[in-house]
């Protein structure tokens, strides 16, 4: 197996989120959300690694962390907007490869930020996602739970909140289990890029498919970009999108084996 290319990664930080107000500052086993996400993204081995928020509140947090912080506008409407506005800022090159992990990913595993930035360096297309086995029919039926299909070459051919693919012959028979063979995927929310492709990729206009499903990533395919999908190397633990969640995260990071050590 090849080593990870040189990287970057660039983690877009909002403060305005409408579940969690402040969501990138809210403590994790004492510090911000972000400090923990950040620290993941060095883990990796990031050659560079930086933020992208419209709050200086989010900038001061991050004044010790080791990493540089962009200020951006705060009417970016996603992720990748920011980021966009970010590689204009930085003049990075249009081969350089950006890995856009999100703020609110503090169990992000550093392996599977190094994937998704081997999956472009190693695919033609111009952007690379992850994904992994989904385990139940639960997560096949939940709309929460976002699939992904994928051609011979490992490429995205759709993504969607419904259960896909769908095997007749099994599910006419029995929907309480997931069928031997059939490539059932949950889809991970990291992505890379070319730099390059990030403005083109601001400038796409919405569409009918990514508007019924509201997933982002469908704009590309619809717009006849490719998105190449490998598959995560170790579980990709779910980011904090409620206070649920943040309760969930707080305890395995407060539980972890280095932090008892210590």
């Amino acid at each position: 197996m090849s080593s990870a290319p040189a990287f970057v990664v660039a983690i877009p930080a909002r403060y305005g989120s409408q579940r969690l107000p402040g969501k990138p500052l809210l403590p994790i086993a004492g510090q911000p959300m972000i400090v923990h996400v950040v620290r993941r993204a060095l883990d990796a081995g990031a050659r560079e690694v930086i933020v992208a928020t419209d709050d200086l509140r989010i900038a001061d947090a991050l004044a010790d962390a080791g990493v540089e912080v962009a200020m951006t506008r705060s009417d970016h409407a996603s992720g990748s907007d920011r980021l966009a506005e970010v590689a204009a800022q930085r003049q990075w090159p249009a081969d350089t490869i950006v890995v856009n992990l999100q703020g609110d990913e503090p169990l992000a595993p550093p392996s599977g930020i190094r994937r998704v930035a081997r999956a472009l360096a190693e695919s033609t297309a111009p952007m690379a996602t992850l994904a992994t086995a989904l385990i139940s029919v639960e997560e096949l039926f939940d709309p929460n739970c976002v699939k992904v299909v994928r051609d011979h070459f490992g490429r995205a051919l759709y993504f969607s909140r419904a259960p896909m693919p769908w095997p007749r012959d099994a599910f006419a028979a029995d929907r309480q289990s997931l069928p031997d063979g059939v490539p059932f995927l949950r889809h991970i929310g990291i992505y890379a890029y070319r730099a390059g492709f990030l403005d083109l990729l601001a400038g796409l206009a919405r569409t009918t498919l990514e508007k019924a499903e509201s997933l982002e990533q469908l704009r590309v395919l619809e717009h006849g970009h490719a998105i190449q999908v490998a598959i995560a190397p170790e579980p990709f633990p779910a980011g904090v999108d409620t206070m649920q969640d943040l309760i969930r995260v707080d305890r395995i990071v407060s539980n972890a084996p280095e932090r008892r050590r210590r």
